[in-house]
């Protein structure tokens, strides 16, 4: 039988040549606290792109300075940005993988050294910096940071792009209602809170033709906060607004306790992907080919979305191969020498 996990998926425009996805990873590598690329992240995705992942989304990416969730995250907030960024994408294309970039806003998690803004004057911790709450001015001047950083990451070449809209970054700050206290236009209500992200994608939109995703955390952990509920609204809007993908995550817009075990997080997917008729992606401790393979036969998802196993294993993609009795291109780099494992 054929397996789903290396059957092509289309997204949007953009064909990905198997299912396997390599998450957004945070690595805090720049060197000089100044958002550029360095030769680490170029040979940090080439690697995992020659390791034939279908799709690579590029870490965070800073729209603005004070919106970098650490000193040492890319940034995209200039055209000076560019050249860099289009290495990596470059990089990724060359390898045989479609080249994302995942563009983020740290709100009231930011760690810079300047005032920071989020949507109210509530901090994540009793450690953390109190935030100021952001004016509609600088709601709309941070919405178009996300347009003009999609026309940047467009002539660096990027593929699709990525809203971040989890884990208690700026965009899950509006979207939940532990972080979000507003009572203009965008707070209170579900259609509110959602406001910020639906000008965001449709900002984005104007300027940007390619596949768009937007990964959210689907649920706070907490009572008072998002819920599952509240995200299925969330995507049936987000679908209404032209969004290809929905990558579904959970947790970190508060400090919660979350029972992690291996796919705790793929009901989560299964729930968006069917009540609101849109593809997902899932992600969180899922480790082996069967595993993968099982998910996507059950309709789970959509997308395979790895982190820490790519961190460990850049070519976890001819492992998952072997397991399920798949055989896959080399890297034509490799192919003088290939002799393929025999099957199990």
């Amino acid at each position: 039988m054929k397996t789903k996990l290396f059957e092509p998926f289309q997204l949007g425009s953009v064909t990905l040549k198997n299912r396997i996805v390599m998450a957004p990873m945070d690595m805090f590598c720049v060197e000089k606290e100044d958002g550029f690329v360095t030769d680490f992240h170029v040979h940090h995705y080439a690697a995992r792109a020659m390791g034939q992942v279908g799709m690579i989304i590029v870490e965070a990416t800073a729209v603005t300075p004070i919106g970098r969730i650490s000193l040492n995250d890319l940034g995209v907030w200039s055209d000076d940005y560019i050249e860099g960024l289009t290495r990596i994408a470059k990089a990724i294309k060359d390898n045989g993988s479609v080249a994302a970039i995942q563009l983020n806003h740290a709100g009231r998690k930011s760690t810079v050294k300047e005032d920071i803004i989020a949507p109210s004057a509530v901090p994540f911790d009793e450690n953390s910096k109190v935030p100021a709450e952001m004016t509609v001015e600088q709601i709309k001047e941070t919405i178009q940071a996300f347009q003009d950083a999609a026309v940047r990451v467009k002539k660096a070449g990027f593929d699709v792009i990525q809203l971040h809209g989890a884990h208690g970054y700026l965009i899950s700050q509006f979207l939940s209602p532990l972080a979000n206290k507003r009572e203009d236009e965008y707070g209170g209500t579900l259609e509110n809170r959602f406001r910020f992200l639906r000008e965001s994608i449709e900002a984005v939109k104007v300027v940007w033709n390619g596949p768009l995703m937007v990964r959210v955390s689907a649920t706070d952990y907490l009572p008072e906060g998002a819920t599952i509920e509240d995200h299925i609204q969330y995507a049936k809007w987000m679908k209404e607004l032209g969004v290809d993908l929905v990558d579904v995550s959970s947790g970190g817009v508060a400090l919660a306790k979350i029972d992690v075990f291996p796919g705790y997080q793929v009901p989560l997917s299964e729930q968006i992907k069917h009540g609101a008729n849109v593809p997902t992606g899932t992600v969180g401790f899922i480790t082996n080919g069967t595993q993968a393979e099982e998910i996507l036969q059950k309709d789970q998802a959509d997308l395979i979305c790895l982190g820490r196993e790519l961190l460990r294993d850049p070519y976890w993609a001819y492992r998952a191969a072997l397991e399920l009795g798949e055989e896959i291109e080399a890297p034509y780099q490799y192919k003088r020498g290939w002799v393929y494992p025999k099957k199990r």
